[in-house]
């Protein structure tokens, strides 16, 4: 059922496996016990920053399979795609496996689209296994939107850390929380911002117009859910969507957890504000949120990752950045006698 831009599962669609992969800063932090598989090797065993976070998403898509004892042959379509020009590191990690491949696209919020994809695609038939998978590597993001990593430049408060993480899910016709009961479509969402130091200022409007239309198409609220998790605002996002909120007269600051506020120490790891990277959303939702939906010690919650629609080149001819959201409502419950 379509309600705008929200999609109510006819057959809220299982998370049947997932799987989060991350390196040793990753492990480090107060969530490394989250993680299948840590690499303490930034090049995981081959020549090029490209080549390990390809790894990444090779191994948390192998992990992912051999949870539920699955072959490759077994999943009918994969989705997935980096932070990477033309997803390479989606591309050269997946491409052994041989699966019917969806390459996509929206930066930091790649998984929540991933996921929203992959859902319709089991709800309405056309596949019986569906799998999302994304990834971020901190050295190959930092020399394609930033500065060479030999340059030593100095990073900006409101920066953030991009993660080297990974993570996967597959999906099934509905059998076992956790469930994806709902997701929305984000619209893009420009406010002007052009540091891109700056991300969690960017992305924050865009993660609030998703929530707020979601909650406008379902009539549902904040109350209804145990958390409302962002992919990667960080400090200066996370501020900024609840003043947001506080606008429409809406309390968010409760339920709000952030991914990027979540997965390093900031007592002890210098992250200045915060995680981001599609690995930082996948991660955390396939290691800490999918495990506790699973068991029932998480209900309901609103998963709603952000992305920066920037590239370097337009940034540096002082365009604008762009953000988006999409948002998946995940739920131990099917929705029946609930």
């Amino acid at each position: 059922m379509l309600q705008k831009a929200t999609r109510i599962m006819k057959a809220p669609p299982s998370v049947i496996s997932s799987a989060a992969v991350g390196g040793r800063k990753e492990h480090e932090g107060p969530m490394g016990h989250c993680f299948d598989k840590i690499n303490d090797d930034p090049y995981f065993s081959t020549e090029t920053y490209e080549r390990g976070e390809a790894q990444l998403q090779k191994q948390a898509v192998r992990l992912a399979l051999e949870k539920i004892s699955a072959e490759p042959s077994d999943i009918d379509v994969l989705l997935g795609g980096d932070l990477l020009n033309q997803c390479v590191g989606t591309t050269y990690g997946v491409e052994d496996y041989d699966m019917p491949f969806l390459g996509i696209y929206s930066a930091c919020s790649t998984m929540s689209e991933g996921v929203l994809l992959a859902s319709v695609l089991v709800d309405s038939g056309h596949s019986q296994r569906a799998m999302a998978v994304t990834s971020s590597h901190f050295c190959t993001a930092e020399r394609q939107y930033r500065l060479p990593l030999n340059y030593g430049g100095q990073r900006t408060p409101t920066s953030q850390w991009t993660a080297t993480a990974g993570g996967a899910l597959i999906l099934a016709p509905k059998d076992k929380p956790p469930y994806v009961r709902a997701c929305t479509v984000g619209r893009i969402v420009d406010m002007d911002i052009t540091d891109p130091n700056n991300m969690g200022a960017a992305m924050a409007p865009a993660a609030y117009s998703t929530i707020r239309e979601f909650f406008t198409d379902t009539g549902m609220t904040p109350a209804d859910f145990d958390l409302i998790v962002t992919g990667d605002l960080g400090k200066v996002g996370s501020r900024l969507l609840c003043e947001l909120f506080d606008r429409d007269g809406t309390d968010l600051r409760q339920k709000h957890r952030d991914c990027g506020l979540m997965l390093y120490s900031f007592e002890e790891q210098d992250v200045h504000a915060g995680g981001s990277g599609c690995g930082c959303a996948a991660s955390m939702l396939c290691g800490h949120f999918i495990p506790q939906l699973r068991e029932g010690s998480l209900k309901n919650i609103l998963f709603a990752a952000t992305g920066a629609l920037l590239s370097p080149t337009v940034n540096q001819q002082g365009e604008t950045i762009p953000s988006v959201s999409h948002l998946v409502w995940l739920s131990h419950y099917s929705g029946e006698g609930v």
